[in-house]
């Protein structure tokens, strides 16, 4: 993807209060999005839906029409798109994942419509839009990855019976240091952010695999802090532009 798509794709994303970093990752040079980043530009946005329309009912397969409506400074705009979600096709589901064909289809056809209404269809893709693209999140990669270099151990006797009593037991107690391990993580990376003189490089230390690989690590709600201090530091840098965040004010009022 260019560095002028790239632009592009930030200048939209600060109107809404969006950053790229932490949002957008590429998947083989194609942009994608967070389905929760989508959630919150449509409340920003203030984005409300029509009741969707079942356009197919199916066991394995459901097709989902949404429409959606945008305030702006001429009146509402208005987009509309297909959801589609067929068990096997455009939606694996493995192991004893269970099957929610109607609530994927749904919500394929929003963040279509949400990207529409916001200028970003054909600039980027929801994660939802394609299996391949939520599994190459990178917080779930970078999971993937610790654990395949986890060293292997034996199982205990105890553990072998647990599991056999039920195989979707929660691991044992995590090591103690975890907590101080990831205190220190955060500490490094909020250091880097604020050594970070410019909003380019804040975005790319925040989408870099590392990074990423850093944040995966950590729990919910310390990996939010980073992120929150990582758009503190930009807005301190000036983002967003100042004339991006009039032309939004002027569009919504």
């Amino acid at each position: 993807m260019s560095a002028t798509t790239d632009k592009q794709i930030a200048d939209i994303l600060a109107t809404y209060g969006e950053p790229l970093a932490g949002n957008v990752w590429r998947v083989q040079g194609t942009a994608v999005i967070y389905h929760k980043a989508l959630e919150r530009i449509a409340v920003q946005a203030r984005i409300r839906f029509d009741a969707p329309v079942i356009v197919r009912a199916e066991r394995d397969e459901a097709v989902i029409l949404v429409t959606g409506h945008m305030p702006g400074p001429n009146g509402d705009r208005t987009e509309w798109s297909i959801g589609e979600a067929l068990i096997g096709v455009n939606y694996r589901v493995s192991g004893k994942q269970a099957a929610y064909v109607f609530a994927m289809a749904e919500k394929r056809a929003k963040d279509r419509v949400i990207l529409k209404l916001a200028g970003l269809h054909g600039l980027l893709y929801s994660e939802d839009e394609a299996d391949e693209f939520k599994a190459s999140r990178p917080d779930l990669v970078a999971v993937a990855a610790a654990r395949k270099a986890e060293p292997a151990r034996e199982p205990q006797a105890s553990e072998q019976a647990e599991a056999a009593n039920d195989a979707d037991a929660p691991r044992a107690a995590e090591d103690p240091g975890r907590g101080e391990t990831d205190a220190a993580s955060e500490a490094e990376l909020t250091a880097r952010i604020d050594q970070a003189q410019s909003i380019n490089a804040v975005t790319d230390l925040m989408l870099a695999p590392e990074t990423q690989a850093a944040l995966a690590a950590m729990p919910p709600g310390l990996r939010d802090e980073v992120r929150e201090h990582a758009k503190a530091r930009l807005v301190a840098l000036g983002w967003p532009a100042r004339s991006t965040a009039k032309a939004r004010k002027a569009a919504v009022a």
